[in-house]
């Protein structure tokens, strides 16, 4: 599975964090929720956490998961 990439943040001076994804906004963080992720981001792959946090990422299993026999209707 590739990398995710294309996402950017920027803070605003009331410590609003907005990220973007290829331009378009994907979401918005404000007080504890924000400080949070401006932690994880300075310490982590910072792409792969915006991802996260947005939810705009496949998890990889999405093949495995419609050929279960369960999901076969």
């Amino acid at each position: 599975m590739p990398k995710p990439q294309g996402f950017t943040y920027d803070v605003y001076s009331d410590n609003t964090v907005r990220i973007t994804h290829r331009g378009r906004a994907a979401g918005t963080l404000r007080g504890a929720r924000a400080a949070a992720f401006l932690a994880e981001v300075e310490s982590g792959d910072a792409q792969l956490v915006m991802a996260r946090w947005t939810g705009a990422y496949k998890f990889g299993n999405e093949r495995t998961a419609r050929n279960h026999p369960r999901n076969r209707r």
